[in-house]
């Protein structure tokens, strides 16, 4: 990635440019100490000043005050900071592309229209204001001045709270992603105030010198700060530090996160940086701008603007873009053109787009590129006739997610999601209460062939499923975790009827696994950092603990806990580095990029696991048994063992267990095999996947209810097979029976009131009870469905 710099040949300011900021029609304002306000296009284009009546005014006071002192007679008036109005995308509502409010060295904030007249002024700070920020609803307005105060206000410039009283000016605040606390500096100290004034604040040394400038990106939750020490750093919400730049040539200025969240600008003395979220440099631009005092990012997140101390507005594109998949490289290379390069067949493909190339994305033999108006669908088979989808107006393309075969989503800020097949047919909508589009990301969104899964932002520890082509939702109400989720992620290439599976990793750092039509959360992994679902087969991989993680069936969990540990395979990932992010995995190779920006490829993940999936699929259990003859895995026959016992294909099951050397699976599968019903077996392999209740269902389902009573009796829960016996009548007896025994056996004496009950009605006949069993097992063999097993 580069930056294209564009900037005025004579500096249309006199003096330093001390704020910019974007309106959500991408027209940007500059505002200067020579007092004047100017308006420019997206492309840098200078469009003429806007008539501020305040400054006309502090012009006039100034001149006064040169003239004489008098009471009327006050200091000019500068500029300290501007905010557009925030407002979500609307049927017609401009509000947000006409109200700004501006930060004054008088220490009073000024609401103002578009065109530069003044709608109110707010006394808000003794001496300057230094910063204001809109929170993201545009319901509140927080100011921090000189004297060491952090107010909040209403929409309308109302005081509701004084927040913060201390000795230090404060030079920068930010909102939290939930507009429920206000990061703030003081001096080489960073606070983080809750607005309720019953929880505590947070607060750590940050820089060795003066804090200039915070930013607290609402996507990723990270928090970067620049200051006079000439450093600039990353931070999560607790404090602790993720990233530390080496030291620069001069003081840290200004920083600020793009709207994705995925990278931040970093302003200094001639120079403009764009890093990674995780600090790591994309690229350096060297500007003639002075020192770059305030950066403001384009909604759409393609271009930024910052304003020099030399009077200078600087604008920079992001170009040369680059994004991989398989043998396909696609170059993003400015605004209007994209290249795509086959690595393979050697061949280059050059597209241009009418407007504004705002997202794009590749996989699965597609790429789908997003402009302000239009969505263009490309086939890797042809590349100049794209399928093309009419975007709205009024909003932006915030992401594209293509990690299904069959579909792929855009997310847009007014739009909310689109669900399209790769013909460019519109498919779904999916909607839910408390919908916000501009909060969501690639971590908290997944999408399969069949199902969407979303992470709510209000409520973290939810999980709203859809429909993909209806676009419903999907069973009775949202997943809950215990705790707040990160990450989510589906399998693309479910395993033989096993469905669809949801991975997540919370705040814990913890990764479990559930399946979407039966939710049931296995913890399978801690300390996770990131994961990936293979695109192709049905294979998962993490970094785990500093290790490489590789789970060949994630499905055992379900099937077989006891050998869960053996279908994994594990390698050293310590060279990896913290913070590594997987980007790709698909066959056996996956790519990582590490927290430096270099990108690794690991290769070494056995075919076979790929090769036993795709036969088991298909019934051949032969083939599979022949295929783990032959590689000799211990991880390999684990795996058949679990595809086996969920396909209820005892014969290879026990091949596989006696493989790894499983003795006793290996006899509870001969004894499953001599059950006579099928609703027999499949009751007992429920067992083996710990879920005595669906095993009862079956039993219960197919009138054995001898065997649901023995089953509890086994599993000593005394009081449900008590509750069977009851309600159908039949082995009360039995049950009293094999209780008696028990107590005797343990040398206690029965203290169950209601076992007690029915003693005193029941006569135990222990003759009767063995006369009454055998009848049971010879009607079993006797019914009209039995079918032994082959």
């Amino acid at each position: 990635m580069k930056v294209k710099i564009h900037q005025e040949a004579a500096n249309k300011h006199t003096d330093l440019v001390t704020c910019v900021g974007w309106t959500s029609n991408n027209e940007l304002f500059s505002c200067g100490d020579d007092q004047q306000m100017l308006r420019w296009s997206g492309d840098g284009e200078h469009l003429g000043a806007v008539p501020i009546a305040l400054f006309s005014k502090s012009k006039t006071l100034a001149a006064a005050q040169k003239a004489g002192p008098s009471p009327e007679a006050q200091g000019s008036l500068y500029f300290t900071d501007i905010q557009w109005f925030p407002v979500a995308p609307s049927k017609g509502s401009s509000i947000g592309a006409d109200l700004f409010v501006a930060a004054g060295t008088d220490g009073k904030f000024h609401l103002c229209t578009k065109a530069g007249r003044v709608e109110k002024s707010v006394e808000a700070h003794r001496g300057a204001l230094l910063s204001l920020k809109w929170n993201y609803e545009g319901s509140a307005l927080v100011t921090a001045g000189e004297d060491g105060q952090i107010k909040i206000y209403s929409r309308s410039g109302m005081l509701r709270s004084v927040l913060v009283q201390i000795g230090y000016p404060v030079y920068s605040i930010a909102w939290s992603p939930d507009n429920d606390q206000i990061l703030f500096t003081n001096g080489r100290n960073l606070i983080i105030k809750p607005i309720q004034p019953s929880n505590k604040p947070n607060q750590w040394k940050a820089h060795d010198g003066v804090i200039l400038k915070v930013d607290w990106s609402r996507v990723s939750n990270l928090i970067v700060s620049g200051g006079e020490d000439r450093k600039y750093k990353v931070w999560d919400t607790y404090g602790r530090q993720i990233y530390s730049s080496t030291q620069q040539d001069h003081p840290t200025t200004s920083v600020s996160w793009a709207p994705s969240g995925e990278m931040f600008a970093v302003g200094s003395f001639n120079t403009l940086r764009i890093c990674d979220k995780l600090g790591w440099s994309y690229t350096l631009a060297k500007p003639k701008s002075g020192s770059i005092y305030n950066i403001a990012w384009t909604p759409d997140g393609t271009q930024l603007a910052g304003g020099g101390g030399s009077g200078a507005v600087v604008f920079a594109n992001l170009v040369n873009r680059k994004l991989e998949w398989k043998n396909l490289e696609v170059l993003i290379l400015d605004d209007h053109k994209i290249r795509v390069n086959d690595v393979v067949n050697g061949t280059n493909e050059n597209l241009e787009f009418r407007d504004r190339v705002i997202q794009a994305s590749i996989g699965f033999q597609h790429l789908i590129v997003a402009t302000s108006s239009q969505c263009y669908v490309y086939s890797e088979k042809n590349w100049n006739t794209p399928m093309i989808v009419d975007l709205s107006n009024n909003g932006r393309v915030i992401c594209i997610q293509q990690i299904s075969n069959s579909y792929f989503l855009i997310v847009d800020n007014f739009a909310g999601i689109q669900i399209y097949s790769y013909d460019a047919r519109f498919v779904s909508s999916p909607k839910y209460p408390g919908l916000r589009a501009e909060f969501i990301t690639r971590q908290t969104i997944s999408l399969s062939n069949d199902v969407l899964a979303i992470t709510d932002r209000t409520d973290q520890k939810c999980i709203y499923l859809f429909d993909v082509v209806s676009g419903r939702a999907i069973g009775d109400g949202p997943l809950r975790h215990q705790t707040e989720v990160l990450e989510i992620g589906m399998n693309q290439s479910a395993s033989a009827g096993v469905g669809r599976q949801l991975v997540l990793v919370d705040k814990n750092r913890d990764m479990h696994i559930t399946i979407v039509m039966r939710p049931s959360f296995k913890k399978i992994g801690t300390m996770v950092e990131t994961f990936i679902w293979n695109d192709e087969i049905d294979i998962l991989a993490a970094i785990v603990d500093s290790k490489l993680v590789v789970w060949y069936y994630p499905n055992i969990v379900f099937v077989d806990e006891d050998i869960s540990l053996m279908t994994r395979y594990e390698r050293d990932g310590s060279h990896f580095g913290k913070n590594a992010q997987f980007t790709g995995f698909w066959g056996t190779m996956c790519t990582l990029r590490k927290a430096d920006g270099a990108s690794v490829s690991v290769s070494n993940i056995s075919p076979f696991p790929g090769m036993l999936q795709d036969q088991t699929r298909r019934k051949q259990w032969e083939e599979a048994i022949r295929l783990c003859r032959f590689a000799k895995m211990n991880e390999l026959w684990a795996c058949l063992a679990g595809m086996a016992v969920h396909a209820q294909e005892l014969n290879t099951a026990e091949v596989a267990y006696a493989s790894i050397d499983e003795a006793a699976k290996v006899q509870f599968v001969c004894y499953v095999k001599s059950i006579p019903t099928p609703e027999g077996r499949a009751a007992e392999l429920a067992l083996l996947r710990r879920q005595p209740k669906e095993s009862e269902a079956i039993l219960l389902s197919a009138s054995l209810i001898y065997r649901a009573i023995q089953m509890w009796i086994t599993l000593f829960n005394w009081d449900r097979a008590l509750e069977i016996a009851v309600k159908y009548k039949t082995h009360v007896d039995t049950v009293l029976y094999f209780r008696d025994r028990y107590l005797k056996a343990m040398g206690r004496k029965e203290a169950n009131k209601r076992f007690l009950q029915y003693a005193e009605g029941v006569t135990v006949d222990y003759e009767k009870i063995k006369a009454k069993v055998a009848m049971e097992e010879e009607s079993e063999k006797q019914r009209k469905n039995v079918k032994p097993y082959n």
